[in-house]
């Protein structure tokens, strides 16, 4: 009798199944996949079944409009397309992203209660994509958004790994890596296109010939080729029909089994070139302190561009295009230096594959490809072994010398007799150990150079490449980064969106300036007190999760004040971790000291290589144990480490806090992006003059900023002039407390186990970490008066979200598209 039932309901006349999107059609797909695509009965169907079936409906929806997007392009000949080429897409989770983009969330949601299923939990039990690590990866997942949003034809290439970055758990307060299975119980969204893989080769040598012309040629005779299969996931824009695509490359062995060795018993030789060959899919950013792991990363990046390029030369052949005119297709970005290889490979595939000229060759390469710095740090300014890069790529190292020989010779008939220019600008550094300087090899490729915030790129043009502005001023600019309002308000923040929507209209999603509508509102005491309700509740969410992660019963009518970002010295989490220290000690000394509760929450991964970012995760939580029983801090200080943070955990997190720690050293972090989510769900920001800070102070308005610290400029003063970190620590006696209570064994443990990371202060300090601590412990007590102010807090939460209409990812998309790529939307 029920499969007679399940037949009708999926076959019943009027309902298009692959596209309707009403509550009753929605109810039939999710139906149709769960019993002839997984073959699931519902009585015994698991939560992940309903979850398959549910995206896979979704998904149809999605190629429908994908197919429509690419039927458009096709009917404009003329018109360019983007390539995003970058190691990281931070994707986050797709299905209430996709279920807004479509419009039929609530649909969805009413067809699956029909089902007594709760769409809530199939969203709390999706998985994450682990294909980003941080701000990078997420920054390249916003602009996928906001070109699809946008109608603009886009493609992002990258790697599909197999085990992303890393699972993080904390286990006796410190750091450990586990397996990132992100793929365990399938990927709904994406298709694999193996007819569409491409053959990418490594080592061999090569061979000069002489063409038909008798033309200089050379041919590259690889020693090893493996195959990329390119994996499509669809990215849909926001109530727009385009839907473009992310193509991610899965390494595999050409011949992935050796049935001659599997014969003989040699089962280990059978697949060798398979268990060779797909580690470069593997993990990201494989750590880099072997040789064998430097030369993983090379891989890794030379064959995710290698599969793009071919991929992209081969639509555009396929399409009536010639090589001539392979920019007119494609507008290629370069998110920071990973994809740098590119600008080689294109050039080995027009000289070597197409036949064209050096001179015709470099004017197609330059003029396809543009470059985003997206760092000042010199140890992230990539740089590789002249011996490593000829012993895997022996072609574009050849093709590398003759790019930097033409480089050089142009700098001297423009400079002639400066040497040291000439060195600093050459591709090859010349000192110690010969090594490629990627970052030059990006800029000698590119048509345009971007900073992604004004302070960062004023530093690039003055600083880390002012040789090249100097040479070449017209291709530099600036593009301040952005965020994509659908994921990190509508879909993060549904209680703040209905308050927004209901304010202002329905437009701010795509167009953020409207939340300037909201100001005359944050005069109105009860919209204050409708948006302190909305704030509660997404803490007593996070309260309850905190308590089911962690064990920590945190309070919700504290003050979140919240840094959930990549460890990392420059960013600076432990001078945080000095102000906790100080209001432990003062309450030490005061247990009645009228103090505000706070609620400390940090989160993000260190790097597996890097010790003193592990040892800053062991320093938080080492804190959090001394405060959080402490029955002298009478609940006013908490502190908790968020394991695994992630953008799925960001969702949770953002809405939530109270105030946000934007305090890296000035002048370090190129914008950050942490900081845009923040201010658009209503935190306060603490900050230095760093990065895009500066821009959301100006946007936001000063009064509505908490600003401490040093400048950029005085701290290249104070460095120049000597600083002495030792001298801070004995000026100040609040501070040389602190710093002792450190290191004296009053924290669980060894005793010295944190001495490497105070010796790096008091002797080095390079983050300028403890010149900075008295201006921040002194900000940090105006947050506290400000705090007891709800009325004015409030308000000034709402300024803070009202003012934030220049940090949409769509205004940066639409910048990109003016001043790099000069591209247009499909129907434009």
């Amino acid at each position: 009798m029920f499969p007679s039932v399940i037949a009708a309901e999926i076959t019943e006349p009027g309902h298009d199944v692959r596209t309707g999107l009403d509550p009753d059609t929605l109810a039939c797909a999710v139906r149709d996949y769960l019993y002839y695509f997984q073959g699931r009965h519902p009585a015994t169907a698991s939560r992940n079944d309903y979850y398959l079936a549910t995206a896979y409906a979704v998904r149809d929806r999605l190629f429908q409009r994908g197919v429509q997007s690419l039927d458009a392009l096709l009917h404009r000949p003329d018109g360019r397309m983007v390539a995003y080429l970058s190691a990281e897409f931070l994707m986050g989770p797709q299905l209430a992203a996709n279920l807004i983009n479509l419009g039929i969330y609530d649909a969805m949601r009413e067809a699956l209660s029909r089902m007594h299923i709760r769409l809530e939990d199939l969203v709390e039990h999706e998985e994450e994509p682990g294909l980003g690590n941080g701000g990078l990866g997420r920054l390249a997942a916003c602009y996928l958004d906001s070109l699809a949003t946008l109608e603009v034809p886009a493609i992002g290439y990258g790697i599909r790994y197999e085990f992303g970055i890393f699972t993080q758990q904390i286990r006796n307060g410190w750091q450990v890596e586990l397996t990132d299975k992100w793929l365990h119980l399938g990927y709904p969204w994406e298709v694999a296109r193996p007819e569409r893989a491409v053959e990418v080769g490594f080592g061999g040598y090569t061979e000069p010939y002489r063409d038909e012309k008798g033309r200089y040629r050379v041919r590259w005779h690889p020693g090893e080729v493996v195959k990329g299969v390119p994996h499509d996931t669809p990215i849909l824009g926001y109530r727009v029909k385009t839907c473009n695509l992310l193509r991610l490359w899965r390494a595999e062995a050409v011949q992935s089994f050796d049935f001659a060795s599997f014969n003989v018993g040699d089962y280990g030789r059978a697949v060798e070139e398979q268990v060779s060959t797909e580690t470069i899919s593997k993990v990201l950013y494989p750590n880099d302190a072997s040789p064998q792991g430097k030369a993983l990363r090379l891989k890794q990046q030379y064959f995710f561009v290698a599969c793009a390029i071919a991929d992209m030369l081969r639509a555009h052949l396929r399409f009536g295009g010639t090589p001539e005119t392979f920019h007119h297709r494609w507008a290629a970005q370069l998110n920071d230096t990973h994809p740098a290889v590119a600008v080689p490979e294109l050039m080995r595939l027009l000289l070597d594959d197409c036949g064209l000229e050096w001179d015709a060759a470099w004017e197609v390469t330059q003029k396809t490809f543009g470059y985003t710095n997206h760092t000042l740090l010199p140890e992230a300014l990539e740089t590789w072994h002249v011996d490593l890069f000829g012993a895997l790529l022996p072609r574009h190292l050849e093709i590398v010398f003759e790019i930097n020989q033409r480089l050089i010779d142009g700098v001297r008939r423009v400079y002639p007799g400066e040497d040291d220019r000439v060195r600093r600008m050459s591709l090859i550094d010349e000192t110690g150990r010969r090594s490629l300087r990627m970052a030059n090899l990006a800029c000698a490729g590119s048509h345009a150079i971007n900073g992604v915030a004004a302070l960062h790129t004023e530093l690039l043009k003055t600083q880390v490449l002012s040789d090249w502005v100097a040479m070449l001023p017209e291709r530099f600019l600036n593009v301040t980064n952005g965020v994509t309002p659908r994921r990190f308000v509508l879909v993060s923040n549904p209680a703040l969106s209905r308050l927004i929507t209901e304010t202002v209209g329905d437009a701010w999603p795509t167009r953020l300036g409207d939340l300037r509508k909201l100001e005359p509102a944050a005069d109105d005491p009860a919209f204050r007190q409708r948006w302190r309700e909305v704030k509660r509740d997404n803490k007593r969410q996070l309260a309850a999760v905190i308590k089911d992660r962690t064990g920590i019963v945190v309070d919700p009518e504290s003050l979140f004040d919240v840094q959930v970002k990549r460890i990392h010295e420059y960013k600076r989490q432990h001078l945080n971790v000095l102000h906790i220290l100080t209001l432990y000690r003062r309450l030490k000394a005061n247990p009645d000291l009228d103090m505000v509760p706070r609620t400390f929450l940090f989160g993000g991964k260190a790097a597996p290589g890097y010790f003193i970012a592990k040892l800053m995760i062991r320093l938080v939580t080492a804190v959090g144990e001394l405060v959080n029983d402490d029955p002298d801090m009478r609940d006013r200080i908490k502190v908790v480490f968020f394991p695994n943070f992630s953008v799925k955990a960001g969702q949770m997190i953002y809405p939530a806090a109270d105030l946000s720690e934007q305090i890296s050293t000035a002048g370090q972090e190129a914008s950050g992006t942490g900081n845009m989510k923040f201010s658009l769900n209503g935190a306060l920001t603490i900050g230095t003059l760093d990065g895009a800070n500066i821009e959301i102070r100006e946007e936001v308005g000063a009064e509505n900023f908490f600003l401490f610290g040093l400048t950029a400029d005085e701290v290249r003063t104070s460095k120049a002039a000597g600083y002495s970190p030792r001298r801070v620590y004995e000026q100040n006696a609040e501070l040389r407390a602190v710093i002792d209570l450190i290191g004296s064994g009053t924290l669980p443990g060894d005793p010295n186990l944190f001495r490497p990371l105070l010796d790096g202060l008091l002797w080095h300090d390079p983050f300028m970490v403890l010149a900075d601590y008295q201006a921040y412990v002194d900000c940090q007590d105006r947050v506290a008066a400000l705090w007891r102010d709800t009325d004015a807090w409030t308000r000034m939460s709402i300024i803070n979200v009202a003012r934030m209409g220049k940090f949409s990812s769509d205004r940066s998309i639409l910048d990109y598209c003016e001043r790099v790529w000069h591209v247009k939307p499909l129907g434009a």
